[in-house]
């Protein structure tokens, strides 16, 4: 049986174990900085999303003993749109669980959760991005009921 998580807002204590997770794996060894002390940038990014409404970043915990660790994140944009009657649309980005909590359904249950806020929330759509490269993540949102129903586009931004 998987515990339960705990969710809430993340704090800046919690960014050297962000960081470790967004860097782990193909994609993030190559664009995250996880150094020691953690670069400013990330400290600057963090006083942003928590100081606007309309973003969240979460941490997912778990009791182990009488600790609790962080096994998975994911940051929450509420979006207004004129679309659909001016609805409100929930982004869902930067999913990570922890390597040593993976496929033990954490995932799924991080999903549920951000779901459940999203209605708290007032949107009446959830979605979400994925790089082409993360086949595994892409079952794994199909298996959770996510179309792939528009095709994304980006342009990173150079200095």
């Amino acid at each position: 049986m998987v515990a339960d998580l705990i969710y809430r807002q993340a704090q800046e204590s919690d960014l050297s174990t962000l960081i470790e997770m967004l860097a782990d794996d193909q994609l993030g060894a190559h664009r995250e900085d996880s150094s020691k002390p953690v670069n400013e940038a990330y400290i600057k990014a963090l006083k942003i999303i928590s100081d606007d409404i309309n973003n969240e970043l979460i941490v997912a915990e778990i009791e182990e003993g009488s600790e609790t660790s962080i096994i998975g994140m994911l940051q929450l944009t509420f979006i207004p749109y004129l679309t659909y009657k001016g609805s409100w649309r929930c982004l869902i980005e930067g999913v990570r669980v922890h390597k040593d909590h993976r496929s033990k359904g954490y995932g799924k249950q991080l999903f549920e959760w951000s779901i459940k806020r999203a209605k708290v929330r007032g949107c009446n759509i959830v979605q979400l991005t994925s790089n082409k490269q993360r086949s595994d993540a892409i079952r794994f949102y199909n298996d959770l009921g996510f179309k792939a129903s528009h095709e994304g586009f980006k342009l990173m931004i150079e200095d």
